[in-house]
């Protein structure tokens, strides 16, 4: 029989997993890829990899550690000499939310904040040429990127098999996502008047 104490204390537990955000996660994923990070550790490791379409600040990665240590998730450990990083462990309660949140077929929907989308929804109160303008800068800015993961995507290694799946993935993804925006911009910026009537 299980106690209400018990019961309460798995019910906390339970609202604290709730209210663990996608920086949690992300916290929890690279310390469980790559092993026991610092902070700053975990700033380098996010800036080579999830920081193109995730990023956080990074005094929030100072922040998210100690507070998924006080969780249980994480282990601190203090060095006692030098410069006294504190090193953070993944426990296996850690793992297990981890495995739960990956389990999770759902995900929240996206949030879009693209500025570009934001001045072609009210270009027409601005000036002729206006959005032929912002349509190339768009172009040029998407092809950048989308050169930037074709190039991150011939540089993934073989060898880590693993790995190496998991960042083909996600590249191929990017890839096709710029394309798609290479594609719109340039089209626009080409024929900057176009309007409905034609079959999209």
């Amino acid at each position: 029989m299980v106690s209400t104490a018990d019961s309460m204390a798995s019910t906390e537990r339970g609202c604290r997993m709730a209210e663990l955000g996608p920086q949690d996660h992300i916290v929890l994923g690279l310390i469980a890829r790559h092993g026991p990070l610092t902070p700053y550790d975990l700033k380098v490791r996010l800036e080579e990899s999830v920081d193109m379409f995730w990023p956080i600040p990074h005094a929030q990665l100072y922040r998210v550690p100690p507070r998924l240590a006080e969780q249980g998730l994480l282990r601190e450990e203090a060095e006692e000499g030098g410069r006294r990083r504190r090193v953070f462990h993944l426990t296996d309660a850690g793992r297990a939310e981890l495995g739960r949140w990956l389990g999770d077929p759902f995900a929240a929907q996206p949030e879009t904040r693209d500025p570009a989308q934001l001045k072609l929804f009210f270009a027409d109160l601005g000036a002729p040429g206006d959005v032929a303008a912002l349509a190339r800068n768009q172009a040029a800015e998407h092809r950048m990127w989308l050169d930037k993961y074709r190039e991150l995507y011939e540089e993934i290694d073989p060898e880590d098999r693993v790995r190496a799946v998991s960042r083909a993935r996600l590249l191929r993804l990017g890839i096709m996502h710029e394309q798609a925006y290479v594609d719109y911009w340039e089209e626009l910026a080409a024929d900057p008047g176009r309007g409905p009537g034609r079959r999209q």
